[in-house]
C-alpha cells in the first residue's frame, strides 16, 4: 500500500510501524508507545469496538487527558470509518452529557481521572487506567484482540464541538477531511527519525489534536505529550528530548518571556526549528520578543475549528508587524460587511473565508447555526479585520469583544497588548462595562506579576502607560486588580463571563 493509498484510509500509521516500528510515537509521564506499539493498539482496539457492535459511521466519544490511549483511540477511529468527538474534561457532568448525547456516541472512553463525567447512557463504555463504575477496562478489553493490520480500514472522521462561550456548543461535521491537513504536513516540513514534536496543550482541543497530533504522527515524527503546561517544564522537555517543533498559543509566549533570564539561559533550546501559533490574537512587543529570543522560527496561522484562512512566517511578519498573513488563495478571505460584500482596502469589517470544495462543514443537526454563518460559498467566525494594501490580513478582534463608548469602535486586544507592555502586567482582560453617559466605558481588568502591591497609584501608571501609546478614546477609563483571570484550559481569557460578572455587578 503506498502512503497514498494508505492516507485515504487512514493507515499511514500502519506504514510507518512497518518502517521504522521502534520509533517512538507517543511519550508522556504516564507512558511511551513506539510506532508499531500505538499501531497494534489502533488495530485491537478497532476489533474490541466492532465486537461490541460499532461499525463505519458509528459515533465515539473520549474523555481523556493527554496519554497515549488517547492517541489509539484517535487513529482506531480513523482506520474504522468512526466519527470522534473529543470532549473536554473540565466540563460539569451536565455540559459534557450534552455533548456525547448530541454526538450519538456508541461509545464512551473514559479516563478514570475524570470519574464525575463516567456517562452510563451509552452502550459501549472503556475506562482508561482505573476502574469505574459499569465500565470495562480498556487495556483488558485491548490485550484480548489481534494486532495485526485490519484488512478492510475506512477512513473515519472528527467532529469537534465549539467552546460553547456565545451559547451552546455545536458540532463542527464535515463528510470528509479538510484539505488544510495536507498544507500543514508540508508547512512543518517534518524529517522522520529525526525530528520530535512537543504537544502543549489539551488533545481534546482541535488545534493540539491536528497540529500537535495528526500532524507528526501522520509524518512518522514522535510526539512528546505534557499533562498540563507549565513554561519552564516547556523548556526543560524541548532540551530533554531535542524538540524540533511545536504549538503554542500567545498566552505561552508571555509567561516563557517571563521566565527570568537564568532560567531561560538553563536550557538548550537549539534543535527548535518551527514553532506555530494562532487561536488567540498575539501582541506585536511578545512577538518581537519571542523571535529575538528563539530566531526566525515562529510561524502564525488564523484558523479555528470550522477552517483555516492564512499562515505568515516570522521573516514576513516582521517586514508587517501584526499580520496573520496572506490568504492562502487570493480569494480564500474577503473583509465585508454582514453580506460578506468587500469593504476599502484598510477597512475594518467582518472577516469572510472561502469554503472549500471539499471538507464543507456544517454545525452538526443545526441548519439554522450553519446558514446564518454562511453567505454563498463564504463563511464567517465572527472576527473583524482588515486586508492592507498589500493583501496582509490584519486582525482587530471579535465582533463580541468590541467596545463601543460613545458611538465609537475600541478593539479590546489593541489595548490589551499595551498593557501587556508594562512590567508589572503579567495578563490583561479590556472589556466593555455599561456607562449611562457612554452606553460603554473601557475597563482593564489586569493580573499582576508576582510580588507586585496592586495599588491605586499603579492603577492609575497603567492609564497613563495606555495614553502614551493610544489615542485617549481607547484607553482605560477604570483598572480593577484580580488575583487570577478567568481562562479556558488552553490559556485563553474568557471575556464574555468577564463581561457578565461586571454587568451583574452593575444591576445592584
Amino acid at each position: 500500500m503506498t502512503r497514498e493509498e494508505a492516507a485515504a484510509v487512514g493507515m499511514v500509521l500502519a506504514v510507518h510501524a512497518a518502517e521504522a516500528p521502534e520509533r517512538p510515537a507517543v511519550t508522556g509521564p504516564t507512558g511511551d508507545r513506539t510506532f508499531a506499539e500505538l499501531n497494534g493498539r489502533a488495530n485491537a482496539l478497532v476489533r474490541a469496538l466492532r465486537r461490541r457492535g460499532l461499525k463505519a459511521g458509528s459515533a465515539v466519544a473520549i474523555v481523556c487527558a493527554n496519554r497515549p490511549e488517547f492517541a489509539e483511540v484517535y487513529f482506531a477511529t480513523h482506520r474504522a470509518g468512526f466519527r470522534l468527538t473529543t470532549v473536554n474534561w473540565h466540563l460539569t457532568a451536565g455540559e459534557a452529557a450534552l455533548i456525547v448525547e448530541d454526538c450519538e456516541a456508541e461509545a464512551l472512553v473514559v479516563d478514570a481521572r475524570f470519574p464525575e463525567l463516567a456517562l452510563s447512557s451509552v452502550g459501549v463504555r472503556l475506562a482508561v487506567d482505573g476502574p469505574l463504575a459499569g465500565f470495562e477496562d480498556y487495556d483488558e478489553v485491548v490485550d484480548a484482540e489481534d494486532t495485526s493490520d485490519i484488512d478492510d480500514p475506512v477512513l473515519g472522521s472528527t467532529m469537534l464541538y465549539t467552546s460553547g462561550t456565545t451559547g451552546r456548543p455545536k458540532g463542527v461535521h464535515r463528510a470528509t477531511p479538510p484539505p488544510n491537513a495536507v498544507a500543514t504536513l508540508r508547512l512543518y516540513g517534518y524529517v522522520p527519525g529525526e525530528d520530535r514534536h512537543l504537544c502543549t496543550g489539551p488533545l481534546y482541543h482541535a488545534a493540539p489534536l491536528a497540529f500537535s497530533l495528526n500532524a507528526p504522527i501522520t509524518a512518522g515524527v514522535g510526539v512528546v505529550l505534557m499533562d498540563g503546561w507549565d513554561a519552564e517544564e516547556t523548556l526543560r522537555l524541548i532540551d530533554e528530548h531535542g524538540i524540533t517543533h511545536t504549538h503554542m498559543v500567545p498566552t505561552m509566549f508571555h509567561r516563557l518571556l517571563s521566565l527570568p533570564d537564568d532560567v531561560r539561559a538553563r536550557h538548550d533550546l537549539s534543535t527548535l526549528r518551527f514553532v506555530l501559533h494562532g487561536a488567540a490574537p498575539c501582541p506585536i512587543v511578545v512577538k518581537q520578543r519571542l523571535i529575538e529570543w528563539l530566531g526566525p522560527i515562529v510561524w502564525e496561522y488564523y484558523a479555528a475549528t470550522e477552517g483555516v484562512g492564512s499562515f505568515v512566517d516570522s521573516t514576513t511578519w516582521l517586514a508587517h508587524p501584526g499580520t496573520v498573513g496572506k490568504p492562502l488563495t487570493p480569494d480564500q478571505v474577503v473583509v465585508g460587511n454582514e453580506l460578506a460584500e468587500p469593504l476599502p482596502t484598510g477597512e475594518v469589517g467582518l472577516v469572510w473565508l472561502k469554503a472549500p470544495a471539499t471538507g464543507r462543514f456544517a454545525y452538526y443537526k443545526d441548519e439554522g447555526k450553519t446558514r446564518s454563518t454562511y453567505v454563498g460559498d463564504r463563511f464567517t467566525l465572527g472576527d473583524m479585520g482588515y486586508l492592507d494594501e498589500e493583501g496582509f490580513l490584519f486582525l482587530t478582534d471579535r465582533t463580541a469583544n468590541l467596545i463601543i463608548t460613545g458611538g465609537v469602535n475600541v478593539y479590546p486586544a489593541e489595548v490589551d497588548a499595551a498593557l501587556l507592555e508594562h512590567p508589572a502586567v503579567a495578563d490583561a482582560a479590556t472589556i466593555g462595562v455599561p456607562s449611562a453617559e457612554w452606553g460603554e466605558e473601557v475597563k482593564a481588568v489586569i493580573e499582576l506579576k508576582d510580588g507586585v502591591a496592586a495599588t491605586a497609584a499603579l492603577g492609575d501608571e497603567l492609564i497613563a502607560h495606555c495614553r502614551r501609546r493610544l489615542a485617549g478614546f481607547k484607553c482605560p477609563r477604570t483598572v480593577d486588580f484580580v488575583d487570577a483571570l478567568p481562562r479556558q484550559d488552553n490559556g485563553k481569557i474568557y471575556k464574555g463571563l468577564l463581561r457578565e460578572r461586571y454587568r451583574e455587578r452593575a444591576k445592584t
